[in-house]
C-alpha cells in the first residue's frame, strides 16, 4: 500500500452535473457546494468555462462563481480547454486552480477540443503557465488515458510521455482520467506506476468513471500504484457529452466509504455525503447510482 492518506477532489457540481439534459439552478450548484464543503471537500471543480452551445448546463460559470462562498479553507477548481476559457476563469476572481485537459487521441482530441492530440497538450501547457501568471494553480489532466470512443486501445507509452510534456509545465499534479469507464485494475496499476516514476516528484490524479463497473477497484488500484489525489463525484452523475456511451463518475460516498474502511484517511464525512446524496437525489427528481446509500449502514455510527 503506497498511501495511507490521499487528497479528495469533489467533482460533481461540474462533471456531475454537466451530462444532464434539465438545467440545473445556479442556487442548487452552490448548494451542493455548500454541503460539499460541509462534509470535509477542501478541493471542488466548481465549472467549466466552455462553450454554452456545446455545454449549455454550465453557461452559468461565472454566475456559480460570483456566489462561492469567501473561504481560505477550500480550493475552488475552474475546468478550462482553452486560453479564452482560461481568461474567463481568471477574471472571475474567485477560483484557486485552473484544470487543463489534453486527450491522448486525435479523434477524441478534435471532437471534445477541436484540436489533435498534440496540439491539446501545446495548449494544455499554456493555460498552466497562464494559471501561474494570474498568481493561481495549474494542474493537467490526460482524457481517454485508458481507452478512447472513437480509436478503442491507447498505448501506455503514449500516455507516459505526454505526462512527463506536461510535467514540463509545472503544474501541481498530472491526472489520468479514464473518460468512458473501461480500465481494469491491472492497467490502472501499471499505468499509474509509469506515471508516478515519470512525473515525480508531482503527485498522480486519477479520475475514474464506472460505465462498466470497474471504477472503485480502479481508484484502489491506482492509490495502491502511488495515486495521491482521487476525484469523485456525489452520487455518482456525470458523462461527457463528447464521449458516447460514457456514463457516471465514481460516486464520492463509495470511494470514501472504500478508504476509510481500508484505513486510508481523507478528511471526509461520509454520513454527511449521505444525507448531500439523499438532498441531490431531491433535486435531480431520481435516485442517484452510488450504492453505499442503498445499503444498511456500517458500522452504524455512520449515520449517528
Amino acid at each position: 500500500m503506497s498511501a495511507r492518506k490521499v487528497t479528495f477532489v469533489e467533482v460533481g457540481p461540474r462533471d456531475g452535473l454537466q451530462n444532464e439534459k434539465t438545467i440545473i439552478s445556479t442556487a442548487d450548484k452552490l448548494e451542493l457546494i455548500r454541503r460539499s464543503i460541509a462534509a470535509g471537500a477542501r478541493r471542488i471543480e466548481v465549472s467549466s468555462f466552455v462553450n454554452p452551445k456545446r455545454v449549455p448546463q454550465m453557461a452559468d460559470a461565472e454566475d456559480v462563481c460570483a456566489g462561492l462562498p469567501q473561504t481560505d479553507e477550500v480550493s475552488f477548481i475552474g475546468l478550462v480547454l482553452n486560453a479564452k476559457g482560461a481568461e474567463r476563469a481568471i477574471a472571475t476572481g474567485r477560483l484557486h486552480e485552473l484544470g487543463a485537459v489534453c486527450v491522448s487521441t486525435d479523434s477524441f482530441s478534435i471532437a471534445n477540443q477541436g484540436q489533435t492530440s498534440d496540439e491539446s497538450v501545446v495548449a494544455a501547457k499554456a493555460i498552466v503557465t497562464m494559471a501561474k501568471a494570474a498568481g493561481l494553480r495549474g494542474q493537467a489532466t490526460i482524457g481517454a488515458s485508458f481507452g478512447c470512443p472513437f480509436e478503442g486501445e491507447v498505448s501506455e507509452d503514449r500516455v507516459v510521455a505526454m505526462a512527463a510534456a506536461l510535467a514540463e509545465a509545472g503544474p501541481i499534479e498530472v491526472a489520468l482520467a479514464d473518460t468512458i469507464g473501461v480500465a481494469d485494475p491491472a492497467h490502472v496499476s501499471r499505468l499509474v506506476r509509469r506515471v508516478v516514476e515519470a512525473v515525480s516528484p508531482l503527485p498522480v490524479r486519477v479520475h475514474f468513471h464506472n460505465t462498466r463497473g470497474t471504477g472503485i477497484a480502479n481508484v484502489w488500484a491506482a492509490v495502491e500504484a502511488g495515486a495521491s489525489v482521487v476525484d469523485a463525484a456525489l452520487g455518482g452523475l456525470g458523462g461527457c457529452p463528447f464521449a458516447p456511451g460514457a456514463a457516471g463518475n465514481v460516486s464520492s460516498e463509495d470511494v470514501i466509504y472504500m478508504l476509510h474502511r481500508a484505513g486510508v484517511e481523507t478528511g471526509m464525512d461520509l454520513a454527511q455525503l449521505i444525507e448531500a446524496n439523499r438532498w441531490l437525489s431531491g433535486v435531480m427528481s431520481r435516485a442517484l447510482p452510488s450504492m453505499v446509500v442503498k445499503a444498511p449502514p456500517f458500522p452504524k455510527t455512520v449515520q449517528e
